[in-house]
């Protein structure tokens, strides 16, 4: 069996000729979609967003699940269930890959798997709907790129705020000077619950006769079968990217929609684990600050990151975005606009050194302070808040979803292709390094390569 490091050399073109042949092939036979063709789905990972992906898959209308690919058997028999016993199931995801009805996938395996699986998968002529973070090392993501620049298939990362028409209107404001000049980002995703902190309720039937494990820890040093690294995989280094890779990745992305930024030059991460001490060996508790510099698109601003997973203020997610005029505060279903601003006067007196003088030089101070500023350049402006928020039973999830079905059928553009979701990852990643190496993490955003 191949290993994960071979697909990825090839695709960062090591290849032989067979591969870059087969490369060109698989480019030249992706399928053209009309908006009235079915397009055929398989779904590589049945965990909890891969059957929130398929769900979601499902309600656009021409797409159908034909196969499903998990390595826990109780998975794939409630697939059955779930999808009509039909519906084809296997352990092994190449036999999916290598389907003629198969016109694309969604990976939702293990962070370890996601380059691999796409590498192969657009090889193969599919177009790919990739969990973020889009990979596990920051070492993978070119491999990602260069392969779907080679093959020209789609692919789509689902971190699902680029596509909210919450975040688009909030970028429009922006843009427009809404909040003056940006130059602070504060983002947070707090949690306070066991299944927050990724303790999932487990079957009763896991073990190593219901879960194929040798599958699972093909690509690396053999591991002994534990089921929380199964089950509970995200607290785990070995198989997940912990609060940066799950969480982080979020955030930075919807960062990187709103403002057009294309990530960091620096990250700097601290962390702890905190309170969930069960066996996991990735922080519960972890900030970050990162340094954007001034691009075409935006200034130089500083973005902080936070999550907490013994949060007592309790599940709340917001980014907000930090202006000379105002702040945006971006929520789940929409966002506020409150400003402020500066009167045109400095001011004078309050907290201010005037009173320390004589009442002689304070009374002369004033009179030439008023002669010089008008009553209402010495007024303080607080503008009526600007507020939007999403209609009842807006799903940006399925926005997302449909937005990558869209572009498969030519009637729509993908806006998290794999140059997106690597930034996006790469800047959560360098989160890690930065934490597990206890250094400054410096990067280059448009070389999208560790300097």
């Amino acid at each position: 069996m191949a290993t994960r490091r071979d697909f990825l050399i090839r695709a960062a073109g090591a290849a032989a000729a067979v591969q870059t042949t087969r490369s060109s092939l698989a480019a030249r036979e992706q399928k053209k979609f009309s908006a009235n063709d079915k397009i055929r789905v398989a779904a590589i990972g049945l965990g909890i967003m891969g059957n929130k992906d398929c769900a979601t898959a499902l309600q656009v209308p021409g797409v159908e699940l034909v196969a499903v690919c998990d390595l826990y058997t109780g998975r794939l028999e409630a697939a059955k269930e779930k999808y009509g016993h039909d519906i084809s199931t296997t352990k092994e995801y190449r036999a999916l890959l290598d389907r003629s009805d198969v016109d694309a996938v969604i990976i939702a395996a293990c962070d370890r798997w996601h380059a691999a699986i796409a590498i192969e998968a657009m090889h193969n002529g599919k177009a790919v709907y990739c969990e973020k973070p889009m990979v596990k090392n920051i070492e993978e993501g070119l491999g990602v790129v260069h392969t779907q620049q080679q093959t020209g298939a789609h692919l789509q990362v689902g971190s699902q705020r680029v596509s909210s028409i919450a975040y688009a209107k909030a970028r429009d404001q922006i843009r427009a000077g809404a909040i003056g000049q940006l130059n602070c980002i504060s983002a947070t995703y707090d949690r306070q619950s066991a299944l927050g902190a990724w303790e999932y309720t487990m079957p009763l039937d896991a073990s190593p006769a219901t879960v194929d494990w040798p599958r699972y820890t093909a690509d690396g040093p053999p591991i002994p079968y534990d089921n929380k690294k199964f089950f509970w995989w995200r607290n785990y280094r070995e198989f997940g990217t912990g609060v940066a890779g799950d969480l982080f990745v979020h955030l930075i992305s919807g960062v990187h929609f709103i403002t057009g930024a294309k990530g960091p030059h620096r990250i700097f991460a601290s962390g702890e684990l905190a309170y969930w001490k069960d066996g996991r060996n990735v922080p519960d508790v972890m900030t970050a600050i990162m340094e954007y510099p001034e691009t075409p698109e935006h200034p130089a601003f500083r973005l902080t990151l936070r999550v907490d997973f013994v949060s007592g203020q309790g599940e709340r997610s917001s980014i907000q975005f930090i202006g000379s005029e105002g702040i945006l505060d971006m929520g789940d279903n929409g966002f506020a606009i409150h400003r402020h601003l500066m009167s045109k006067a400095p001011g004078i007196g309050g907290w201010d050194s005037l009173d320390t003088y004589t009442k002689a030089m304070q009374a002369e101070l004033k009179k030439r302070y008023n002669e010089k500023y008008s009553r209402s350049e010495q007024q303080e402006q607080t503008p009526a808040p600007i507020t939007f928020t999403t209609a009842p039973g807006y799903d940006e999830h399925y926005e997302h979803v449909k937005n990558f079905f869209t572009a498969l059928r030519g009637q729509g553009t993908i806006y998290e292709d794999a140059s997106f979701g690597f930034r996006a990852a790469a800047a959560a990643l360098a989160c890690n390094k930065s934490y597990f190496d206890q250094s400054i993490v410096r990067w280059d955003p448009i070389k999208m390569q560790l300097v």
